[in-house]
C-alpha cells in the first residue's frame, strides 16, 4: 500500500459485495459509485429524484455494460421516504455490505421539511441517521459491514446547540452547516462505539473531500445572488480539486482492509490530495456530545437501533 494516501487505484476489487450510495447522481456520490461499480461492485444509487438518478445509472452502465446498478428513491428531508427506502433495500436488496451517507446540502436560507425539521439538519444527519438505524439488519447480515459518513472540514467550526437543533431561536446558514458537519463526525464515532461495545461485526469511519468541485456550492437551493454564484463557480473551477479526487477518502473508509472503525479520511493536504489517516478534533471526539445527540436523534426521528 502506498505511504503517501490513497487514490481510486489504490482500490481492490469489491465483486461480491454490495454498496449503497446516498446522493449518488452527481458529484462525490456519482464518483464514489463509479470507481466501486469499476471494481466490480453491486450499487444501489440512492436519489431524491428518480430522473436523475436513472441517468447517473444509465451513464454507469455506458462505463461497464455488465455493471450492477439500481436506483432506489429517497428524499433525506421526508422520514416517509427513509422508512421506505430502508424497507425496498430490504426486500430487493438483502445484505448490505456497506452504507455510504454521502447527500448532503450546505449553507442554504433556512427551510423547514416536512416532518418540521430544519433542511440542512433534516438532510445532512437525521435522515442518514434514521436510514443507518433502518437498514441496520441488512448491514449485519453482511460478514464484515461498514458505515461511511461523509462529514467536511467545516465541522472544526462547529457548536453543537442541542437546545436548539432545529435553529428555531437561532439561525445561520454558516452556522447551522457547520453544527450539523460535526455531527456527522460524532455520529460516525458513536455509531462504532456502540457497535464494538454490542459485539457486533460492523465498522463505522468518516470521511471529508476537502475542497472539490461538485456542484454542491452553486446549488440552486442556496438562492446566490449572481455575484456570489460566479464567485464561487471561479473557486470551484479554478482552486477546487475533482469531484473524483474528493470521493478518495470516502472510498478509502470503505474499501481499505486495513481500515479501523472509528476512523476519519480526509485529503493529505487539507483540502487537497490522496486520501490518509485525519485527527478528529477535540470536540468531534467529545464521547458525552455524541450520546447527547444520539439520544437527541432517536428522539426527533423514532427511530432507535438495536445495538
Amino acid at each position: 500500500m502506498p505511504r503517501d494516501g490513497w487514490t481510486e487505484a489504490e482500490v481492490p476489487d469489491q465483486t461480491g459485495r454490495t454498496f449503497l450510495v446516498t446522493g449518488a447522481n452527481a458529484g462525490l456520490g456519482y464518483e464514489t459509485a463509479r470507481v466501486l461499480m469499476q471494481r466490480g461492485a453491486r450499487v444501489i444509487l440512492a436519489c431524491r429524484r428518480p430522473d436523475a438518478g436513472e441517468a447517473a445509472a444509465a451513464r454507469l452502465r455506458d462505463l461497464a455494460p455488465a455493471a450492477r446498478v439500481e436506483v432506489a428513491l429517497l428524499d433525506l428531508a421526508d422520514l416517509a421516504s427513509v422508512a421506505s427506502c430502508a424497507a425496498w433495500v430490504r426486500d430487493r436488496v438483502g445484505a448490505v455490505d456497506c452504507l455510504i451517507n454521502n447527500a448532503g446540502i450546505m449553507g442554504i436560507p433556512r427551510a423547514v421539511t416536512v416532518d418540521g425539521f430544519e433542511r440542512q439538519l433534516a438532510v445532512n444527519h437525521l435522515g442518514h441517521f434514521a436510514l443507518t438505524g433502518r437498514l441496520l439488519p441488512s448491514l449485519l447480515a453482511a460478514p464484515r459491514p461498514r458505515v461511511v459518513t461523509v462529514t467536511s472540514e467545516v465541522y472544526r467550526l462547529g457548536r453543537l446547540d442541542l437546545t436548539d437543533p432545529t435553529g428555531e431561536q437561532r439561525y445561520g446558514r454558516w452556522r447551522a452547516y457547520a453544527q450539523v458537519k460535526l455531527a456527522n463526525l460524532l455520529f460516525a464515532r458513536e455509531l462504532d462505539h456502540r457497535a464494538r461495545a454490542a459485539g457486533a461485526a460492523l465498522c463505522s469511519l468518516a470521511a471529508h473531500p476537502g475542497f472539490a468541485a461538485t456542484g454542491l456550492q452553486v446549488s440552486p437551493e442556496r438562492r446566490l445572488p449572481a455575484p456570489q454564484r460566479r464567485l464561487w463557480e471561479w473557486a470551484t473551477r479554478h482552486l477546487g480539486q475533482s469531484a473524483a479526487a474528493g470521493a478518495w477518502p470516502t472510498l478509502r473508509a470503505a474499501t481499505d482492509p486495513q481500515a479501523g472503525g472509528g476512523t476519519l479520511y480526509g485529503p493529505s493536504r487539507l483540502a487537497f490530495g490522496p486520501a490518509v489517516v485525519g485527527t478528529p478534533s477535540r470536540r468531534a471526539a467529545d464521547r458525552e456530545t455524541a450520546r447527547r445527540l444520539w439520544d437527541t436523534s432517536e428522539t426527533l426521528t423514532g427511530v432507535r437501533y438495536p445495538l
